[in-house]
Order: C-alpha cells, then sequence, then structure tokens
C-alpha cells in the first residue's frame, strides 16, 4: 500500500539527522539518491536520477533529483527541503528526536509538562511526532513514494521531477542550485515546465479547513550602520551619538504598516529587527562611534528597490528629526551657560552601499579595489570554516571600507544581506492565475467529494519557502538593485535570477497538516500524510499533465 510506503521512508529520512547548514545533510542526500538507485526504473535509466553540487559548498552538499521521463514535454516539478533545524528544544529527549516511536512513549511520560493542545494530541494517537516529520520530509516522502509509483506505469503521460534539497532552513543554498538544475533539464530533455509543487505542511485556521498555498512570501533583509562622531560622555554636544539616530530609524520601522504591502485580502506582516549591536568592544565614557542591526521585511508584491526607498526615506527622517531635536537641546544648554545660541555643525547624510563603495574607489583607486577583493576572499574563508556569520562579516565589510573614507563626518549607510526571497504567487501575472484558479476549484471539488474536507487558498505561503524561486519576470532589475545594495552578492552569495526566469512557472504548496514547526511537538496528522496529501498532490499531476 502507498501508506506503508510513505512511513516506511519518511522513518529512514527522518533519521538521518540532516540540521541545515552541517554534515548531516549528506546523509539524506544519500538516503535520497538509495531510495531511487535500488529501483528497477532507474536502474535502467540511470540519467534520470542524481546529485546536482553546490559549488563552492563547505559540505559538499548538493540539490538531490529523479525523474519519470514519459510522453511529451509538460512537466510537473516537485520540491521538498530535508534539512531540519536543530533539537535543543528537545533537552533530555534530544536521542529520540529523530526516532518517532520512541519519542511518542517518552512524549507520554510527560505529557502533563504540554501544553493542552499538544497533550490531546498525543493522546489522540492521530498525530506522528518528530523532528522532520512536519517541516518537511513528510511531504518529501510522499513525493518519493508517488514518483516510484509513477516509475512503475507503462505509457506515462507527461514528466515528473522530484527535488531534494538542502539548506532552506539557512539561505536556500540547494534550491539555488536546484534552479540552475532544472535550467539544465530543460535545455537537454526539452522539458516544458507546467507547474511547481511544493510540499510543506500547512497550518489550519480552522480543524475543519485544510489549506493551499498559491505562492510564496517574499523576503528581504535590509540593514543599517549608522557611523555618528565619537566624544567624551561630558562632551555630549561635540559628538554625535549613533545610537540616538538608530533608535529613531528602529521606531520608524518595527511593525510599521508602510513597509506592509496588500494583495486582496492578504498583508504581509509588518518588519521587525533581528539584530542591533553597537561597535565598541570594551566600556570606556565615550560615545559608540557606530551601531549597526538588521531587520526583516516580508514582502506580497515589492521589489527591493522599493524596500530600499522606502528605508532610505526613513533614515533620512530620522536623521533630521535627531538633528532637530539635538539642535533645541543645545539651544537650552547653551543659554543656560550664557552662551550665545548657535547650530551643531552636522548634516544629514545617507547613503547606500553602493554609494559609499564608489566614493573608496575614487579616493584610493586600484588600491582599494585590489584591498577589497582580497578582503573579499578572507571573509568568504572565514564563513565557510564558520569562523565567521553572514550578519558580522557583512559589517566588517562596511568597517573595512572605511578605512577608505576621508569623509568622516555622521552618516547613515544601508543595503541589502543574504538571503533574498522572491515574492512569488500567481495572482501577480494573469497567465498564471487562470491557470491556478483552475487548479483550485479541481482539487477543492476532488478533495469535499472524496473525503467530504473542505480546503480554502492563500496566494502566499507566509512561513517563506523555496516556491520563492519557481520564477521571476524582472531579472535584470532585481540584478541591478542587488549589486547596488547587497555587498555578497556575487561573491559570498549569488541568485540564478536568468534562470529563475527561464524556468519560470505557476506554483502550489499542497502539504499534509502539521503544528508546532520547529518545536519539541513538532507534529503531523496521519491522515494527511498517509492518505489525503498523496492522493490530493496525484491528482494535481494527474490534472497538469492530462489536463
Amino acid at each position: 500500500m502507498l501508506a506503508d510506503k510513505i512511513k516506511d521512508i519518511l522513518y529512514g529520512y527522518v533519521m538521518r539527522k540532516s540540521i541545515s547548514y552541517s554534515q548531516g545533510e549528506r546523509e539524506a542526500e544519500e538516503y535520497f539518491l538509495d531510495f531511487f538507485g535500488k529501483q528497477e526504473y532507474f536502474q535502467t535509466h540511470p540519467r534520470y536520477y542524481g546529485a546536482f553540487p553546490i559549488e563552492g559548498d563547505p559540505f559538499g552538499r548538493g540539490a538531490v533529483w529523479a525523474m519519470v521521463k514519459g510522453k511529451g514535454p509538460d512537466t510537473v516539478v516537485l520540491i521538498h527541503h530535508y534539512d531540519v533545524v536543530t533539537v535543543e528544544d528537545f533537552k533530555t529527549l534530544k536521542e529520540y528526536a529523530f526516532t518517532p516511536d520512541e519519542l511518542e512513549k517518552r512524549l507520554m511520560e510527560i505529557k502533563n509538562s504540554l501544553a493542552d493542545e499538544a497533550r490531546e494530541d498525543l493522546e489522540s494517537g492521530k498525530w506522528l511526532f518528530g523532528r522532520g516529520v512536519c517541516d518537511m520530509k513528510g511531504g518529501g516522502s510522499v513525493q518519493m513514494a508517488l514518483l516510484s509509483e509513477y516509475a512503475g506505469r507503462e505509457d506515462f503521460q507527461g514528466n515528473v521531477i522530484v527535488l531534494g534539497v538542502p539548506d532552506e532552513e539557512n539561505l536556500s543554498a540547494g534550491m539555488r542550485a536546484g534552479v540552475l538544475l532544472l535550467d539544465r533539464m530543460k535545455k537537454e530533455y526539452g522539458l516544458k515546465y507546467k507547474l511547481m509543487i511544493n510540499s510543506e505542511p500547512h497550518q489550519r485556521k480552522t480543524k475543519e479547513e485544510g489549506l493551499f498555498s498559491f505562492g510564496s512570501i517574499g523576503k528581504l533583509m535590509p540593514f543599517v550602520y549608522v557611523r555618528g562622531c565619537l566624544a567624551h560622555a561630558g562632551k555630549v554636544f561635540e559628538g554625535l551619538n549613533p545610537v540616538n539616530i538608530m533608535c529613531e530609524i528602529v521606531r520608524g520601522t518595527e511593525v510599521q504598516m508602510d513597509f506592509s504591502d496588500v494583495v486582496g485580502k492578504e498583508a504581509a506582516p509588518p518588519p521587525t529587527w533581528l539584530y542591533l549591536r553597537e561597535t565598541k568592544q570594551s566600556y570606556d565614557v565615550s560615545m559608540p562611534l557606530a551601531v549597526n542591526g538588521c531587520l526583516s521585511v516580508l514582502t506580497l508584491n515589492q521589489s527591493p528597490e522599493s524596500v530600499m526607498a522606502k528605508l532610505r526615506k526613513v533614515c533620512e527622517d530620522s536623521f533630521e528629526t535627531v538633528l532637530a531635536d539635538m539642535n533645541r537641546n543645545y539651544r537650552r544648554f547653551a543659554k543656560a551657560l550664557g552662551r550665545l545660541e548657535t547650530e551643531l555643525p552636522w548634516k544629514s547624510k545617507v547613503v547606500d552601499f553602493g554609494g559609499l563603495i564608489k566614493e573608496a574607489a575614487e579616493n584610493y583607486g586600484g588600491k582599494f579595489e585590489a584591498a577589497y577583493a582580497e578582503e573579499l576572499r578572507s571573509l568568504r574563508q572565514r564563513i565557510q570554516r564558520g569562523e565567521e556569520s553572514l550578519i558580522t562579516a557583512n559589517f566588517g565589510l562596511v568597517e573595512f571600507v572605511y578605512n577608505y573614507i576621508d569623509d568622516l563626518s555622521p552618516r547613515v549607510v544601508i543595503g541589502l544581506m543574504p538571503p533574498y526571497y522572491p515574492n512569488a504567487a500567481n495572482i501577480l501575472r494573469q497567465e498564471k492565475e487562470e491557470k491556478a484558479a483552475g487548479l483550485f476549484d479541481s482539487l477543492k471539488g476532488f478533495a469535499k467529494e472524496r473525503w467530504g474536507q473542505e480546503y480554502g487558498r492563500e496566494d502566499f505561503y507566509t512561513g517563506i519557502s523555496d516556491l520563492s524561486y519557481s520564477g521571476i519576470s524582472n531579472s535584470r532589475k532585481i540584478e541591478e538593485s542587488l549589486k547596488n545594495n547587497m555587498p555578497f552578492f556575487g561573491e559570498i552569495y549569488s541568485l540564478p535570477l536568468a534562470e529563475m526566469q527561464n524556468i519560470s512557472m505557476p506554483c502550489v504548496n499542497i502539504g499534509p497538516w502539521g503544528k508546532d514547526f520547529h518545536k519539541l511537538t513538532e507534529r503531523v496528522y496521519k491522515e494527511d500524510l498517509y492518505e489525503r496529501t498523496p492522493e490530493i498532490l496525484d491528482f494535481a499531476v494527474r490534472e497538469t499533465l492530462l489536463g
């Protein structure tokens, strides 16, 4: 039975401790290849499965794939990620995190310490617990089981590819390599991509209604570096504290709906700051010279260019607000001391990272360019060795460039940090939306007739997913914006933008019902996992290839 096959695949997949950005992801990769390599179809057609290496990857990881090649060019691509988050939250149950049956026994022993809903689900026996069973080896196992079924059918109409990738929980290096693979396969096999299906778990708004997502929310990570003017704390008006400006910028951006775009009845959650530091290494009685931080901005239909324009405006306004406030207080201070009222010398100045680079190059020419290239090389090596994070490396690079900046007056530098997830939704493109609307009606009708189960639709999967790389339409404009704003773009971090546009296809997320992603009580609904999702996924494939 298909349900038994899914369970067998899943238990083996989960046992591979493929923590994101670790050597363990190779274990899941090998499991995937071994599963298909044992099947007669792929032994007969060894060119129809394999691993596509991620260039320069420190762990030697790759995107793994298998394809059933049938009649005609029409192709459905099924994607899933096999990396999982860490298990620190499991505490004394860490050793059972990757063995669902044993974990269930251990959870039963501490069930009274669990949240009510989790305890009730555990006692019901209707849910499978374990790291990765929900996010998202459950959906991946369904895809693998279905493809093995298709491989046994004669006269298969169309083509189906299953693509398994690492690193989704980190920087999506696997899916970015997967795009290159799909572009190559399109040319090599003459494929016509009709639909990309991800099988991330869905969260239900009500117990009675499942959910299909016909797109995925985008994500940008802008950074802000504020350079002040250092002074002793007893001489505050001789300097400019960058903390003051940064606080104003944070207040102008944190959960501010001006950054949240709306499409139909869906809205992107507003921004939040993820990192904020001043650069002093030890305590003394002077102001910090600089403060830096980054924030997460989720998008439905915004481009990097439009987000950065909004951020620049907030930074300019914040700078002006702080200067006006400082000047008011300086006049009051001067008056209290019987001095003549005057103005402080500071002026508002906001530049993007590209502008800072240009200024350094104009100042020092080839000397700067050679030193900058060497610094990038060194940072790449330190990141790959785990000695430096992307965040600290990013701000270290800004500090490095400042060694070649002669104008040391206060300013704000803005830019982007990796990763970049483009917003992808069928509703944004008419030709895709027409196909998506018809598919949703068919899927909804099928589930209702088959089980009496209702399914709703959303246009954006808000959990962030690899569906972001299912295609774009303005690759050149995006590339120009990233080159100007992202220090590591094209060096330490790259996006196959032209290839993304070349493989562009409608997308949908069809996955099982899950709860508590990334938590101790991560779980997936067994009926969805073993029965409904496989049949719905199979229906979507057949509807796309035969419809």
